[in-house]
């Protein structure tokens, strides 16, 4: 099994790739699954509430690239989802979509007492700020495991990529204890995590919690490269599926119609 389990294309506001290309890619990678999870989340960049969600759109799209590609590629139907459990009555609305494969939970923004920007939009200039941001996301990020919106708990280490400032990368040390309560919560309700590999810049910082998940009992893992564009697809993929096997982990997930199927890594 070589599954890229996050991706995304033009549907999302962050990309300008059509998902017939992305297939068209995924093939030639010799991918067996790509799941396209363009971004439904609750606040936009700048904070401001988004609460409705075109899936005539992403159908559409959709159609295109089964047409072409839904016979060679297992192709599952996906969204990432952020910040779902602020709004539990858009969210029930949105996750409705009939034939909807699979949802990543994400926590893409600070709270909105705060201002409910992105974390790709905060200024990262000092070490100070990098934790003021990393005590409010870990925040949310329990309270997003422990709402019932998604499958797996998305890129717990989302805010790091963009702290790259004059110090070394902050310590998710003193977090130790909540990330621990996240990946509680995901197996509790029998939820899984993803791997994200960030289009193969992010595998390292995996391993601590992977060690964790493992050690609470947590079994189902997804991967995914995050990728935006066809190039970066699958990046980072294999490697993960090493390093998860380096862990004790003997098998990947890839969800179908909310529920995870389990591959044995090999």
């Amino acid at each position: 099994m070589f599954a890229d389990c996050h991706t995304h294309s033009r549907v999302s506001p962050d990309s300008n790739a059509p998902m017939v290309e992305m297939a068209k890619q995924a093939l030639e990678y010799g991918l067996d699954v790509m799941c396209l999870t363009d971004h439904c989340d609750l606040l936009s960049l700048e904070g401001e509430r988004t609460l409705d969600y075109d899936w005539q759109v992403v159908l559409r799209e959709r159609k295109q690239m089964l047409d072409a590609f839904g016979t060679k590629l297992d192709l599952p139907l996906g969204i990432e989802f952020g910040m779902a459990h602020l709004y539990p009555e858009a969210a029930e609305k949105i996750l409705s979509q009939p034939g909807l494969d699979f949802v990543i939970g994400s926590c893409h923004n600070m709270d909105e007492k705060d201002g409910g920007r992105d974390f790709f939009m905060l200024s990262y200039d000092t070490l100070d700020e990098c934790y003021q941001a990393l005590d409010n996301y870990f925040v949310s990020m329990e309270k997003m495991a422990a709402a019932p919106y998604y499958d797996v708990v998305g890129h717990v280490i989302y805010p790091l990529r963009y702290m790259n400032g004059p110090y070394d990368t902050p310590s998710l040390d003193r977090y130790r204890d909540q990330i621990r309560q996240i990946l509680r919560l995901a197996i509790d309700s029998g939820r899984g995590i993803e791997i994200n590999t960030w289009k193969g810049q992010t595998l390292e910082a995996w391993i601590p919690l992977l060690k964790d998940y493992k050690q609470l009992g947590g079994e189902i893992i997804t991967v995914g490269s995050d990728a935006h564009a066809p190039g970066p697809l699958a990046r980072g993929v294999r490697e993960a599926y090493q390093i998860m096997q380096d862990c004790g982990f003997r098998y990947v997930a890839v969800y179908h119609q909310r529920k995870p199927e389990m591959f044995r890594l090999k």
